[in-house]
């Protein structure tokens, strides 16, 4: 009669455990949450697909858009990144703080008081001579200053997470860098409890969306990640192609195979707000 006694305890404990651990995760992302609940907006494709767009103008006429932000760099920049456990946990919280970065970037820096029409505004193809957003290393996490780049590359990408076994080329369609031709930005944070699920959905609707992938005859064109990122899908699946293939529905999938050439859509560099997307006018 002893057994059952203990046994019940164990899974209530187990299953306090998954909680907690997703309410840490709730909770150090918390103020950017509430900018993503009240500023972004999701919305279906016909085919499956999934856009969304964030609504800088309405954030910056909020008074409280800056105390959420400086909320949450505060988190972050007192966060000891020791603290992470496991894969899961530890690439959902680079995820979202990349992306928290990347609107924190937009809506904290208008140059001559307006908001940029594209990431490229802050430096790098237009001039050159500034270091692009992606490069600049200014965000504060753990009391050290980090660029997007090596949280992105350095990090979700880089070998320390590929010899540990948890690099994942998935991530290119999670992190968000603000612009209509990137995988859409999502309306909830990453956990350790719901990152495989997004993950998995994140690329599966980005093969359902045109900006991402078509196919017209026996051409497949896809977003131009896999040109910028072909090293990562080669050795994630094989080769750009075969990687679609496992991630997408069937029905995709299907029409990719009967393709024997890829070429790549032009990325578009706009910002990610509403107006930009044919979608939300």
């Amino acid at each position: 009669m002893t057994k059952p006694r203990l046994f019940i305890p164990c899974l209530f404990l187990f299953g306090l455990i998954l909680s907690t651990n997703a309410s840490a995760d709730n909770a150090l992302f918390e103020p950017y949450q509430a900018l993503l609940t009240d500023h972004l907006t999701e919305a279906e494709t016909p085919d499956g697909g999934l856009v969304s767009a964030f609504d800088y103008e309405a954030a910056l006429s909020e008074p409280e858009t800056e105390k959420l932000l400086a909320d949450q760099r505060e988190r972050l920049a007192g966060f000891d990144i020791a603290s992470l456990e496991g894969r899961e946990e530890s690439v959902a919280f680079w995820i979202n703080t990349y992306n928290f970065f990347m609107l924190d970037q937009i809506l904290s820096e208008q140059p001559g008081g307006k908001l940029v029409s594209s990431v490229w505004d802050y430096g790098g193809r237009v001039n050159p001579f500034v270091d692009n957003v992606f490069e600049r290393e200014k965000f504060v996490i753990g009391g050290e200053e980090y660029s997007l780049n090596r949280m992105e590359k350095g990090i979700l990408l880089g070998d320390n997470y590929a010899d540990r076994g948890w690099k994942d080329v998935r991530v290119h369609f999670a992190v968000n860098c603000a612009s209509v031709g990137c995988p859409p930005l999502r309306n909830t944070i990453y956990t350790a409890d719901n990152l495989e699920d997004l993950l998995a959905e994140n690329t599966r609707r980005a093969f359902n969306t045109d900006r991402h992938l078509k196919v017209e005859g026996d051409s497949l064109y896809v977003t131009e990640l896999f040109k910028w990122y072909e090293e990562d899908f080669v050795e994630a699946a094989g080769s750009g192609k075969a990687f679609i293939e496992q991630s997408a529905d069937t029905s995709v999938a299907d029409r990719v195979a009967d393709t024997s050439t890829m070429k790549f859509i032009d990325y578009d560099w706009a910002l990610n707000k509403p107006d930009n997307f044919p979608e939300f006018r």
